[in-house]
Parts: C-alpha cells; structure tokens; sequence
C-alpha cells in the first residue's frame, strides 16, 4: 500500500477516499498477477455520469447538463506480445479473449466481448493504435440502472488504449464516439453520446448536440450546496425496456417532422404551438405533442440555468432540475411503463423522498437517467444525508441507496503506482 499511498494521482482523484482506491487498486493488482503473471500494470479509471437536467434531449440535438460521479470502474492493464485483448471483470463469469487480426469478424449483440470489438474496430478505424493487452477490472458503477455502467467501461477501455498504444493523444469526444460506434454497429443500440462524454471529461459539463457534440466545463457541485448526491436503485433494471427508450426520440422527431424539421433542434416551441391542432390531427398521438413540448422546455431549463450559475444563483439551478424531475414525469412520460402500470417504482421512490424533503426543509429530487426503471436521485442536506439513507433503505433495501457526489476527473490513467 505504501506505493500506491505515495502517488499523487489518488488524492487528485478521489480525494478524501484515496486509501479507500489504493485497496481497491491493490486488490487488482493482486489478481492480475494471479491471472497474468508480473507484469508492470498501470492502473486506469472512469467515473459513471449523473445527469443534472436534459433528460432525453441528446438524441433531438439539445442540450445537456451533465456530471461525472464519485463511483468508478477500475482498471490493471499491461501490454502484452499475443496480439490479443484478454479482459477479466470481477462479477462476470466469461472473460473476453479477442483476437486483434480478426476482431472486425467478432459476433455482434453478444455482450462484452461484441462492445470491445467494436471499440477496437472503431479506434483502427480513426487511425489509432491498438495492440494486445491483459486487463483485469472491478466496477461500483450500478449495472443497468442509468449511471452509465457500460459507457464507464467503454471509456476505461478507451483510456486504456489510449495511453498503453497512443501516447495519451485521444480527445475525449474520440473517446465518446468510439463508443457510440461500438454500441451502434455491434450492440445495434441506437445510443447517443451523452453517457460517454459525462463519463471521459469529468466534472460538470454543458452539452449541445444541435452541430455533432461540443460541451465545455461548467462550475457546479452539490458539495458547494452543502448537498450530497444519493442515488436510489429502485430494483427494476433496464434489459426489457428497448421499445419504450426508442419511442421517445421516435416520438419527437415524428413531431419535428411535421414541423419541416429532422429534429425538434431544428424547429422551435412557437412553431409547435402555432400547428399544434393539425399535428395532433395528423399524429393522433398526444404524448408524442407532451414530449417534445418537455424537448423544448428542458433545453431551457439547462440554459436557466448555466446562467444562474454564472450568476452565483446556485438556489436556482436546484428550482431547474426540480423542474425537470415534474416534466420527465408528467410530460415525458418515462417515470413507468405504460403498458404495465402496476409496477411503478420509480413514482413510489420518488413520492418518499418527497415526503422526506418535505420534513427536512431542503433538497430536491428527480427521476434520473433514461427512466422507465432504475434509479432517481436526490440532493439532499448533509445533515441529513445518513436519516435519508435510513428512511430509502426501509423500502428499497441498504445495498440500493448510494450516497456518491460529482467527481471533477474523467476517464484517466492513474499510473503504475
């Protein structure tokens, strides 16, 4: 532990639980010698994402603010002379073995080893360098609940390629659409970029998908509320639930194309309004109307907000994601699935913490990620932060109420340690 207590990067990174990443590291590195032998391993990082407001705009061309997270996935990796990559993920009972000199032939839709692939092909495809590597994982990113656990691990691979092969030259936007492209051509999800940009740039960022993606760094934590961040896994994941994320976007740009427009980026809020009665005609659907009505009033919402944080006005940016916590739910739609209206976790979650803040005085909450299932998350006083996780824990078991916070480093190497 003394080695790894001696580099810098630790405290840089994970601040006041820098002893608490050394175990986990030292733990890796322990396991890979198990499994590879003694190689000189580097150790590697990436944080899952929050998303702060912009639910369900990237995909129109909106706007996004968004954060990484204090959970990570980790890393030991070191080059290795077989010309394959071999990935161990703690948790996970097959190991990824791909073969770099036949990679573009790899299976899709076939888990892991389909989304490396297509992250090899799509770096050789840019002009990078990829060689064979050994690498041994461990993640606290929650699986299937809307922090971006797979864009974690697609960005701790890209982190890995890029330093062992690449000399630490890959932008992070590479980084995102190496993994956009993986989840496209060989997952065949139709995902944006959102997820991955949160997770390789760090810290809280503005997103505006209108031209491609550009973002920049924005000065915001709930640290400085004297709010913590606790995420509520409310039990039900995200595997069956493909045709209600695809109806969204599907939704809107069905809108945006009786307004002339491939995306509701292209149109504006006015326009809707002013043939709203031959759209609803057209369409016959009012939820498509409801969602792109929320498109418009969620990039709002973000740009409210950047302001108020330029301003100083932190109190308003908590009324802006309130704000975008009702409108998911009731103009959105995605706070449950419709065809099955029994199973409502989400609302239920999201009522009790209500009730709680009510009591507490402060705070806000909000669903979060993609919706239908998994988690919400709330911004709660410190103070009462341990009574919150008391009161969550009651219902939806401890082991599913996480108390994380906004992480100021992206996807990064953090040394040999």
């Amino acid at each position: 532990m003394e080695d790894m207590a001696s580099n810098m990067m630790l405290p840089l990174v994970y601040g006041p639980a820098a002893d608490e990443a050394a175990a986990r590291l030292q733990h890796l590195k322990a396991w890979y010698t198990e499994l590879y032998g003694a190689d000189e391993v580097e150790f590697f990082s990436a944080p899952g994402r929050t998303e702060i407001i912009g639910n369900h705009t990237d995909h129109n061309g909106g706007r996004i603010l968004a954060a990484s997270i204090t959970m990570d996935t980790i890393a030991a990796a070191a080059k290795s002379d077989d010309g394959h990559v071999h990935i161990v993920s703690e948790g996970y009972p097959d190991a990824i073995d791909i073969d770099l000199a036949t990679v573009a032939e790899t299976p899709h839709c076939q888990g892991t080893r389909s989304l490396v692939a297509g992250m090899v092909v799509a770096a050789r495809d840019m002009g990078y360098e990829v060689g064979g590597f050994n690498a041994v994982v461990s993640s606290e990113v929650i699986p299937s609940a809307g922090v971006s656990s797979s864009a974690s691990f697609e960005m701790l691979v890209c982190s890995i390629i890029d330093h062992l092969f690449n000399s630490d030259a890959i932008s992070c936007a590479e980084y995102a659409r190496i993994g956009q492209f993986a989840e496209n051509h060989f997952w065949d999800k139709a995902s944006g970029l959102m997820d991955q940009m949160a997770c390789a740039v760090g810290g809280t960022i503005l997103l505006d998908f209108s031209d491609g993606v550009s973002y920049r760094k924005v000065d915001f934590s709930y640290d400085a509320l004297d709010l913590d961040l606790v995420i509520v896994n409310t039990g039900k994941g995200h595997a069956d639930l493909s045709a209600e994320y695809s109806s969204v976007p599907g939704e809107m740009r069905a809108v945006a194309a009786e307004l002339g427009a491939t995306t509701l980026s292209e149109t504006t809020k006015d326009a809707l309004l002013q043939n709203l009665g031959a759209i609803r005609t057209k369409l016959g659907n009012d939820r498509a109307i409801l969602r792109a009505l929320h498109y418009f009033e969620e990039c709002d919402r973000v740009d409210i907000a950047v302001q108020a944080l330029e301003q100083g006005d932190k109190a308003c940016v908590l009324r802006m994601i309130e704000a975008s916590g009702t409108s998911s739910w009731e103009l959105l739609q995605n706070a449950y699935v419709a065809s099955d209206p029994k199973e409502q976790s989400i609302p239920l979650a999201l009522a009790l913490t209500q009730h709680f803040l009510k009591q507490a005085g402060a705070g806000v909450c909000r669903l979060h990620g993609g919706g239908f299932a998994g988690v919400i998350m709330c911004a709660v006083p410190k103070d009462k932060t341990a009574d919150y996780v008391d009161f969550m824990a009651t219902y939806f078991g401890r082991e599913n109420v996480y108390r994380t916070g906004i992480r100021q480093t992206g996807a990064v190497c953090l040394g040999a340690l």
